[in-house]
């Protein structure tokens, strides 16, 4: 429950402080005096959207807090544990900031948190039912959702929610393979015939580097021999020539001349023994330039061959890359997109299995919920049935139909299952049971909202329920029952309601009365508890309006006596 509900600078209230109490706890004052804000106060709490422009004028910011008692609350305190927010002797302080700038803060026992970890912590255990709420029963969509929570079927819904998500995400794919089927095939096609060209050249980097140099040498058969042995002649001289040989007799002669002075001049040992070398070195040279002349013949039939190999090679560089390596990176890559491509066909098959055991599970949860909706259906109607009876409305009937849904081609059911609840109603009798947007007027859909929340709420311990003019469109009789309907929720949760009507707010274990007050040019709303003679003149001033009369105030004190004696005697 809250304990205390403080509120600062929030639109016309400048400071407030709430002591709330266990059971039913209400609101009352003229239209527009700001009871409405404290329901502002406590969404915030919630996790509500906050408004920048909810912050009072001429201040920076709004602030609000309150402190909630944990006892009885484990899951609570255990998911507080979980996040390491610690819980002091059962009490928890909640804050939210909300700045003029747009920007906010929330604080959940002392330590900074997301305004989303509001919602996760108090989502299910702050319920307010506004006006708006009340109007939200004409939609049948709102329906099937209450009836899924009442029968404890969220997860089952979730589970039937996923699966005809992940069925229409795995038809989608399907789809798209197919429809890309074609294009695979001219795609397929197209690598093959890459693949195979470039497999037929039999490329290596090498040997295509070795084919480059013998193309060459076969292109300058002759060069290669005429000044090859124009060389050969410099080294060795020409055997059929003059006397005095090439190069290599000459350095040969003045090695020997040079290795002979040696034998009398040692300072020329060294001289000696690189001419030495260097003739051998030449020798050598000469020789293997002879060996690769005699090698060097024209062949126009190979240098053909080579030319039209070169050609095929120099096509695929065209085609694939600027080197072999490039080439044969290409036909790496187009062989992966070539496997890719044949194995869509496998991937098809493997999603076709895939749909095949998602369908079934999806038709089992469906079937499942389907049996657990009809159960909660008719717990339901006999509860809210049973309620209306309460609410001073014996002849009313109320029901959940579950119509069949037609899901899509090819699915069992659609999102939420393979139903849609409506909730329908006849408030006289000898009238059918009719879709509540069509037949129920403003005050029978306020009973009937307070005995669906009452039966929702019927095995639920421990929640704060808030009600924002449960009253509308009703008075007398009705009033009277509406208030025992919430005086008997009260036993189970902490209530909060606000309303016009004295019948129910003497029901009340705690009362405040809003009103608004002009201070320093400014307008207050200013919150305060009435107990006492001042809870009596409340609601007088309720039942006869601002002239309260002796039989209005006798009045008053009868309705508190019969319906809440601890408080008519304090």
């Amino acid at each position: 429950m809250i304990e205390s509900l403080r509120i600062e600078d929030l639109a016309v209230v400048e400071r407030a402080e709430l002591e709330f109490g266990p059971g039913l706890n209400v609101l009352t004052g003229e239209t527009g005096a700001g009871k409405s804000i404290v329901l502002g106060a406590l969404s915030l709490l919630a996790g509500g959207r906050a408004s920048a422009d909810s912050v009072r004028e001429g201040c920076d910011a709004a602030s609000v807090e309150a402190v909630f008692r944990t006892e009885g609350l484990a899951d609570l305190e255990a998911e507080l544990a979980e996040r390491e927010l610690r819980v002091d002797d059962h009490g928890l302080i909640v804050q939210r900031r909300v700045a003029r700038s747009g920007r906010g803060r929330a604080r959940v026992a002392g330590e900074l948190v997301p305004v989303s970890a509001l919602a996760e912590l108090f989502a299910d255990r702050i319920e307010i039912s506004s006006q708006h709420d009340t109007q939200a029963l004409r939609r049948p969509e709102v329906h099937g959702f209450l009836l899924d929570r009442m029968g404890a079927l969220l997860d089952e819904r979730a589970r039937v929610a996923e699966g005809h998500r992940r069925l229409r995400t795995l038809d989608a794919e399907i789809e798209q393979l197919r429809a890309e089927a074609r294009e695979r095939a001219r795609r397929l096609d197209f690598l093959g015939f890459q693949v195979r060209e470039i497999d037929a050249a039999v490329l290596d980097p090498e040997a295509v580097e070795q084919l480059g140099r013998e193309r060459s040498r076969l292109a300058h058969a002759g060069r290669i021999r005429e000044e090859g042995g124009e060389a050969l002649t410099a080294l060795c001289g020409d055997p059929m020539g003059e006397a005095g040989g090439g190069a290599a007799d000459r350095l040969a002669e003045a090695a020997k001349r040079v290795g002979a002075l040696a034998g009398v001049d040692a300072g020329l040992s060294d001289s000696a023994a690189r001419l030495e070398a260097l003739a051998s070195e030449l020798r050598d040279v000469a020789l293997d330039l002879e060996r690769h002349l005699d090698g060097v013949e024209h062949d126009p039939a190979r240098l053909a061959s080579l030319d039209e190999r070169l050609h095929q090679v120099e096509a695929l560089l065209r085609k694939y890359g600027a080197s072999v390596e490039d080439v044969l990176r290409f036909r790496a890559d187009a062989e992966r997109e070539l496997a890719e491509i044949e194995g869509a066909d496998e991937r098809e098959s493997e999603l076709e299995r895939e749909r095949a055991r998602v369908c079934s599970r999806l038709g089992e949860a469906a079937v499942a919920l389907s049996a657990g909706r009809a159960r909660a259906a008719r717990k339901l109607g006999r509860a809210v049935q049973a309620g209306l009876r309460d609410l001073a409305m014996p002849q009313a009937r109320f029901a959940v139909a579950l119509e069949p849904v037609i899901p899509a081609e090819g699915l069992p059911c659609g999102p939420s299952g393979a139903e849609a609840a409506e909730f329908r109603f006849s408030a006289n009798a000898g009238e059918s049971l009719r879709p509540f947007r069509k037949v129920a007027s403003g005050g029978e859909l306020s009973r009937a909202l307070l005995g669906i929340r009452g039966a929702l709420r019927a095995d639920a311990r421990g929640m704060v329920l808030v009600f924002d003019e449960a009253d509308a469109g009703i008075g007398g009789r009705a009033a009277d029952r509406v208030g025992r309907a919430l005086a008997g929720l009260a036993a189970h949760h902490q209530v909060l309601c606000i309303t016009h009507l004295p019948q129910i707010a003497a029901f009340a274990n705690v009362h405040f009365r809003v009103d608004k007050r002009e201070a320093r040019g400014r307008t207050c709303a200013r919150l305060q508890r009435v107990e006492g003679d001042a809870r009596i003149e409340e609601l007088a001033r309720m039942a006869g309006g601002e002239r309260v009369g002796a039989a209005t105030l006798r009045h008053a004190r009868e309705l508190l006596a019969e319906r809440c004696p601890s408080a008519s005697n304090s």
